[in-house]
């Protein structure tokens, strides 16, 4: 089955001006947030642990997958090789999975360590072979058994010795991947512990995506680059400097609901036309709803305010307890 990924790709290449917008879950997060990484359950107190399980974290995936509304389904190699590999769940899916090609320093979050206080290093506990073929060395001629997208993520903390060592790192990689027709996009994170005085943040990540862009020929670019959402005035400043890159935002935080889709909404008014939700998906009551509405407001059918009413109502129909009022839920936390 033709992917939605690979659709508007074609069509974002061809006319900058597309409104086409690339959905994905992200779903991660069992590469940085140890045993919290598969969200909380909804049980009462004394009840078990307060968290999901892998195993119901990877049904989780299986649900959204099979809705079909998200375009990439971004794992972990471990749950690629399970979902990919083994039990083939994208093969007649219009969903593209992918996986997160590294892991740095600063995503090791967890409860029981302070990692994301200093800066970030560069690490890939994964490989290409594994992400496609599940083993190493690879065969290449099971290179189209898994996923065939990877993301790599790089933090710049205005350290040059840092700092070259995340691009060394993202070098060897993007050779790897070109040599292995390897997919790949890109992450910056803005600075997690600045070994230097920032003035402007958003500025700083900006410079270093553009900087690091220009670097890269055609056959080795990045699809996209995802980064946080810093406003406006910062994601229009990236859009006009070239128009041909394709610039998603980040979810963060879960937030409230109308946080989810009016982030969405306001980044593409200004230019992403892409969007990466992990906890904002993961954390949410309903998470075939949530991805129902993000859907809606991404293809310009529904407004902010009116997705969060609807979901809402959805949640009623379901006899779902809302985490928060509709009132309380139509607030911008963020």
């Amino acid at each position: 089955m033709e992917k939605s990924l690979d659709q508007k790709l074609a069509r974002l290449q061809s006319d900058p001006s597309s409104r086409d917008f690339i959905l994905t879950d992200a779903k991660d997060a069992d590469m940085g947030f140890g045993l919290a990484s598969p969200g909380k359950r909804r049980v009462e107190p004394n009840q078990g642990s307060p968290y999901r399980s892998i195993d119901e974290y990877r049904n989780l995936i299986r649900e959204v997958t099979r809705q079909g509304l998200v375009d990439i389904m971004l794992m972990s190699a471990s749950t690629n090789e399970l979902l990919t590999i083994q039990q083939r769940l994208f093969d007649d899916s219009p969903v593209t999975p992918a996986v997160r090609g590294n892991d740095t320093s600063d995503i090791w979050l967890g409860m029981s360590g302070f990692y994301g206080q200093q800066p970030a290093l560069p690490h890939s506990t994964t490989t290409i072979d594994h992400i496609q073929c599940g083993c190493y060395p690879g065969d290449p001629d099971q290179r189209d058994s898994g996923a065939d997208l990877g993301l790599f993520s790089m933090t710049f903390n205005n350290d040059a010795q840092h700092d070259l060592a995340m691009l060394q790192a993202y070098k060897e990689f993007r050779l790897e991947a070109e040599a292995k027709g390897f997919r790949h996009f890109i992450e910056v994170f803005a600075p997690n512990a600045p070994l230097h005085p920032i003035d402007d943040v958003p500025r700083f990540v900006g410079d270093a995506i553009a900087r690091t862009l220009a670097g890269i020929t055609s056959r080795a670019r990045p699809l996209f680059v995802k980064m946080p959402y810093f406003g406006p005035a910062a994601m229009e400043q990236l859009v006009h400097n070239d128009p041909s890159l394709i610039i998603g935002i980040l979810g963060g935080s879960s937030g409230t609901t109308m946080d989810a889709y009016h982030m969405l909404w306001e980044a593409k008014k200004h230019g992403a036309r892409a969007a990466f939700y992990g906890r904002k998906i993961n954390n949410a009551e309903d998470q075939l709803a949530m991805v129902h509405y993000l859907r809606a407001v991404a293809d310009d059918q529904i407004e902010p305010v009116e997705a969060v009413r609807a979901y809402h109502a959805d949640l009623q129909r379901a006899d779902i307890r809302p985490l928060r009022s509709l009132d309380e839920d139509l607030q911008r936390s963020q």
